[in-house]
């Protein structure tokens, strides 16, 4: 595999986690949540960035208006949304699927994509050492799909699957878990 896997906007000359430098040129700096992962993870869900509400909580998908959690309950057949934040991760790791965001940490007001500014991407190499059984990588988003070429040359299989966001209502909540039903591998 070939790592580390970068945004379109870093090269192999160009930091892409903010250091010190960027923190303070960049005072609005939001950072994203901490992965979850563990070693028996093999199959990856990566969002964008976390909107506003979840950042607030410190939970992935934390809008009472987004679709993830029962998107995957559907899939998993288990009742997630009415689970705590606590039994829904624990949920997920036991059936080996984890979750992060391309982006580690951005400048953007409210909660839409389209509003991030200064994006700096996760460290990538995070993965290969935290869930070296990692082979599925499933992208929320057409944003977070935008590195789904890079993960495919560095050798796993990929999925771009339409947002589970509230701002992205064109198809229903039927129409999107036919679609995230390839996140799962039979």
């Amino acid at each position: 595999m070939r790592w580390p896997i970068r945004p379109p906007t870093c090269s192999a000359s160009t930091a892409c986690w903010p250091d010190a430098a960027v923190a303070e040129a960049l005072p609005d700096l939001q950072r994203g949540l901490a992965p979850i992962l563990d070693t028996e993870v093999r199959v990856l869900v990566l969002g964008s960035f976390p909107g506003e509400a979840s950042l607030a909580a410190q939970q992935y998908y934390a809008h009472p208006r987004n679709q993830f959690w029962p998107l995957m309950g559907a899939l998993l057949d288990l009742p997630l949304p009415a689970m705590s934040y606590a039994a829904r991760v624990r949920a997920l790791l036991d059936r080996h699927i984890g979750v992060w965001d391309v982006l580690g940490a951005c400048v953007r007001e409210g909660s839409l994509d389209s509003a991030i500014r200064h994006p700096q991407a996760n460290d990538f190499d995070l993965l290969h050492r935290r869930a070296p059984g990692l082979r599925r990588v499933g992208f929320n988003g057409g944003t977070a799909g935008r590195f789904a070429k890079d993960f495919a040359r560095a050798g796993f299989e990929t999925v771009v699957l339409p947002s589970s966001s509230p701002a992205h209502a064109a198809r229903s909540f039927e129409q999107k878990l036919v679609l995230w039903r390839a996140l799962l591998p039979d």
